[in-house]
């Protein structure tokens, strides 16, 4: 009788302690990534970006609010926010809340899909089908029917009165002391809201850096950026797979971009040219699937440092 049921009984207490981790700890483990991307003119001195993204925002979440106001400590030169503040339409005060002190400096933002519209109940399984399918969100798939719709003009009113830069389809300016930083963003991809033609052209030449900002990194967007000659592209969207296998990594992207560069930085090649990556997991979930396994929620202090020789 042991020999029979000993490994079944043994699995199921294994997978049972792993969603009580993925559940209970890991999900609200916050990380701060550091990294060095060599993109700046030389002479210029190093600029501190702090990238959040993925909030998703539940009523209630007070250990993430608490979190992310602490990240104002970093004193970055600008924040950028990539999209999906919200996982439910009561969240806004409690995103104002803990991104306030980040509102102090210097920012722009693009609204992820999770901005407009609130989340909805769906199979995981999803995720694998529509990578073997190869359609995500909208792309490829019938128009969304029902969906609720999250009051996102809040959302863009505080961080325009904040200061803040709004980049949906568009491009702007921060100026930081003597140096101005040319920023393109598009709307989010994943329901077909991008709209390259509108901000083609690549950087300013009258500007000191140019960066490329997007919520959703699918192929076509990185390709079009990186045609262009932007140095940098910072996304989001993917939540470094959140649910990874030990030693292996993630499973799916939740768009076209390959599990290999699904979260953290690496090389974009399209046109003869070369950009860099940066892809935030984000530090929050969907509220119908709070769990993460093998990647933490996060967000990232980029340093960027003079170009190479």
């Amino acid at each position: 009788m042991r020999a029979r049921y000993g490994v079944p009984l043994g699995i199921t207490a294994v997978g049972a302690a792993g969603l009580a981790y993925a559940v209970g700890f890991e999900v609200r483990s916050f990380r701060l990534r550091r990294i060095t991307v060599p993109v700046l003119p030389h002479g210029m001195r190093p600029l501190r970006v702090l990238q959040v993204s993925d909030i998703h925002m539940v009523s209630g979440q007070r250990k993430k609010q608490r979190w992310l106001q602490s990240l104002a400590g970093l004193r970055p030169d600008f924040v950028v926010n990539t999209g999906d503040n919200l996982s439910d339409p009561e969240g806004v005060p409690e995103v104002l809340d803990a991104l306030g002190p980040l509102m102090e400096f210097p920012g722009a933002y693009v609204f992820g899909s999770n901005d407009y519209y609130g989340p909805k109940l769906r199979n995981p399984a999803r995720y694998l089908l529509e990578k073997a399918s190869g359609r995500h969100g909208l792309n490829g798939n019938p128009p969304a029917v029902g969906a609720i719709h999250n009051p996102w003009t809040e959302l863009r009113d505080a961080f325009d009165a904040a200061g803040w830069v709004g980049l949906s389809n568009t491009r702007g300016r921060l100026k930081l002391d003597d140096i101005e930083i040319a920023l393109t963003g598009l709307d989010d991809p994943h329901i077909k809201r991008d709209r390259y033609a509108e901000v083609a052209g690549g950087p300013e030449s009258d500007a000191d850096l140019s960066l490329a900002v997007v919520h959703a990194p699918y192929l076509r967007v990185l390709d079009a950026f990186t045609a262009d000659r932007y140095p940098l592209i910072l996304a989001g969207h993917t939540h470094g797979g959140q649910l990874c296998i030990p030693f292996y990594g993630a499973l799916v992207t939740n768009c076209d971009l390959d599990t290999r560069r699904v979260k953290g930085l690496s090389q974009h090649h399209a046109g003869g040219h070369t950009s860099y990556l940066h892809v935030s997991a984000g530090c929050g979930t969907n509220r119908y699937t709070p769990v993460r396994f093998a990647c933490p929620p996060e967000a990232t202090l980029l340093t960027l440092t003079p170009q190479t020789l």
